[in-house]
């Protein structure tokens, strides 16, 4: 078991690992060793998810998400299998800690009778300030 949060955790087996070719650093070796890992993850078959925290995971996936539900994560910034596998599992695991924080409801206010005031006033001595930038009338 995987712990990722407090009430998440996930089997071992539920994460797919596949070793590609990097077309990173890696010198002569880019061209022998399939040092690159493409992490696949099974969102909406995961006993591990709650049902909201899977909706969120799914909307903050995006792209990495395929048409089956499963999350593809690919890295491949370093030079060994082992590095490159830590980092993919550190953003999934990143992910469903994103997944797993439920919004702030966002509850409408309405600005105070003072504010309505003082919006106003400000309003009304700017345009006291503009009204007396217009030409000055000469008097004979």
């Amino acid at each position: 078991m995987i712990r990722v949060t407090d009430r998440i955790q996930l089997h071992e087996h539920e994460l797919e690992e596949h070793f590609i070719r990097a077309s990173g650093p890696g010198g002569q070796n880019v061209n022998k060793l399939s040092t690159a890992v493409q992490l696949r993850f099974d969102v909406r078959r995961s006993p591990g998810l709650p049902p909201e925290v899977r909706a969120r995971l799914v909307a903050l996936a995006g792209r990495r998400l395929s048409g089956a539900g499963v999350l593809v994560i690919t890295a491949q910034s370093h030079r060994t299998q082992e590095a490159n596998r830590r980092e993919a599992r550190a953003r999934l695991f990143d992910l469903i800690r994103r997944a797993a924080v439920a919004p702030k409801i966002r509850r409408p206010t309405r600005p105070t009778r003072s504010a309505k005031k003082k919006r106003l006033d400000s309003k009304t001595r700017r345009g006291r300030i503009k009204s007396l930038r217009g030409k000055q009338i000469a008097v004979d």
